[in-house]
């Protein structure tokens, strides 16, 4: 049986036609699996660099439009429950007809302030103390929030639990306040990370900027 000898500079012609069919098969998944990895970065990079900001303006939406149904008086479901809620608070000193166009005018201002992004820092304190007030009637009406406490809320108590997101997505937005970004990469991140650490213990120790 004829060989092909191998020498320097030649190639080896004596291999069987089912080792390059299977080398082929190997590689054409391979170049569809990088394609897939090239389309699902560059959707996660869109999201972590549109991502704060969408949100951010989807909240502001949701706080002004909210703040606006409340100006008038029956249209808002959860108008009853913050009227009471503040009249406990106040001890009976702020009566419905004041408290609820300042809750309005309340929640207005902060959509407002994430629409614009003007004046963020002051626009989720805002937020974070209105959110605080909207968990009050879970404990001051628990006939009124929960058909089983603390178990099975009720429709306005579900209402109230919502919230949990909006004060996460405010605390998202405000952790970017600074002007900061998503970043995707791990190892990028992991550069990022050590870098504002440096940048914190510059500030702690010197007072200023880097």
């Amino acid at each position: 049986m004829n060989r092909v000898k191998r020498t320097r500079g030649s190639l080896d012609t004596n291999f069987a036609p089912e080792q390059m069919n299977s080398s082929v098969n190997l590689a054409v998944p391979s170049k569809l699996a990088w394609k897939f990895i090239v389309i699902e970065d560059r959707m996660i990079s869109w999201w972590a660099r549109y991502g704060i900001t969408l949100l951010r303006l989807s909240l502001g939406v949701v706080f002004f439009w909210f703040g606006v149904l409340k100006f008038f008086p029956g249209v808002s479901v959860a108008q009853e429950l913050a009227t009471h809620t503040i009249s406990v608070l106040s001890f009976g000193l702020i009566s419905p007809a004041v408290s609820l166009p300042l809750l309005a005018t309340w929640e207005c201002a902060i959509g407002v302030g994430l629409l614009s992004g003007r004046f963020l820092r002051l626009t989720l304190l805002l937020l974070m103390a209105q959110m605080a007030g909207t968990f009050l009637p879970l404990l001051f009406f628990r006939h009124e929030t929960f058909n089983v406490f603390p178990l099975v809320p009720t429709l306005e108590g579900q209402y109230i639990i919502k919230n949990l997101v909006l004060v996460s997505a405010g605390l998202v937005i405000g952790a970017a306040s600074r002007g900061g970004h998503i970043i995707h990469d791990t190892k990028a991140l992991a550069v990022a990370e050590h870098l504002q650490t440096l940048n914190q213990r510059f500030r702690r120790r010197f007072h200023r900027d880097p």
